[in-house]
């Protein structure tokens, strides 16, 4: 029997399954992508964001050791139809940037602080504002060099991806998007496609681990643009790549549907196969219920090498499958590669 038959046989004969009812077929599929990859350690990540508890895995609550800050507070200017500003709302607002400072060197001394995620909304030309804190975060850095620092950067030129890298930023995280449709439509931006390869690009030259995004979905619930994204991240050396879903709970109006969980998977294993020498996660974003549940089940079987927040019986499954899995309580961005953990995937 081929390692490929053996994984389908396992998934196969998994209770869990019998609740969802994937798709025979795509998920036979899945396990012929993801047999390569079944020894590789699985990560559950579960950043103190917010409050999380299935069984198998640690309870997670609301704490300041990895908080998530916003430099403009709730305010984006862009709006884009699959957000508007929401997913800024449970951040907590940084304030000035002496204001910031304080915040995180209280949080360090106080509540064990061990890094922070820096994110914000964005300027008409997709940019987030973030010069003026920079600053703050570099003495802070300086101070407590172990400190783990993310940044959602936004579109950057060459200067502000070395601003970034210079202040100490240890990741960098920005959403590729392939379709020039869904930037003008979406995002309500006018810059094309090249400009988010740029960006990319100047990230990675400036020194920076640079863990890009590709929301799943995002043309209003359609895969567009999804293959361009994932070519254009796997042409640089990028150690990670998030994957996310679009949420269509998040999207004003009635524009959204939710992409069908077979769609996302086909993205998945299309993923898996582009990069296996990556790190391939599937991120905090996706649909809630059944349908969070059924594309998680999908990621394992598409051998991703992580999932935030995983679903009820996501761990339980992967260690029975034979995959060593471990809970973060750190952004999935965050994670490395273990030496030798890639070996033999390619």
């Amino acid at each position: 029997m081929t390692a490929a038959a053996s994984f389908a046989q396992a998934l196969a004969a998994e209770p869990l399954l019998d609740d969802l009812a994937p798709e025979p077929t795509l998920l036979a599929e899945l396990a012929a992508v993801g047999a390569p990859f079944r020894d590789r350690p699985f990560r559950a990540s579960t950043p103190t964001f917010r409050a999380y508890d299935v069984e198998g895995l640690a309870a997670c609550q609301v704490s300041k050791r990895f908080p998530a800050f916003s430099i403009t507070g709730g305010a984006c200017a862009l709006q884009c139809e699959h957000c508007q500003a929401k997913i800024l709302a449970p951040l907590i607002p940084a304030g000035p940037p002496d204001q910031f400072e304080r915040l995180v060197r209280r949080a360090i001394a106080t509540d064990g602080l061990q890094g922070f995620l820096l994110s914000g909304g964005s300027n008409r030309r997709n940019e987030v504002p973030f010069e003026r804190w920079l600053p703050a975060v570099a003495r802070v850095k300086r101070d407590h060099p172990k400190l783990q620092i993310a940044a959602h950067t936004g579109l950057v030129d060459r200067k502000r991806a070395e601003l970034l890298a210079a202040a100490g930023v240890d990741v960098a995280m920005l959403d590729i998007i392939g379709a020039e449709p869904t930037i003008r439509e979406v995002y309500h931006l006018d810059r094309p496609v090249a400009d988010f390869a740029s960006a990319l690009r100047h990230l990675v030259e400036a020194g920076l681990r640079t863990v890009p995004h590709v929301v799943i979905g995002l043309h209003f619930g359609r895969l567009l643009g999804e293959t361009q994204a994932l070519e254009i991240i796997a042409a640089e050396p990028v150690e990670a790549v998030i994957l996310v879903v679009v949420m269509p709970e998040l999207a004003g109006g009635t524009r959204f549907a939710a992409p069908a969980p077979a769609e996302v998977a086909r993205c998945f294993a299309q993923a898996r196969a582009l990069m296996p020498d990556r790190l391939l996660l599937l991120g905090c974003a996706r649909p809630f219920g059944m349908a969070r549940r059924l594309i998680d089940l999908y990621a394992l079987a598409a051998g991703l090498d992580g999932i935030a927040y995983p679903a009820e019986g996501i761990v339980q499954l992967a260690k029975r499958l034979g995959r060593p899995a471990s809970q973060r309580l750190r952004c999935c961005g965050l994670e490395r590669c273990a030496a030798g953990a890639l070996a033999g995937a390619a």
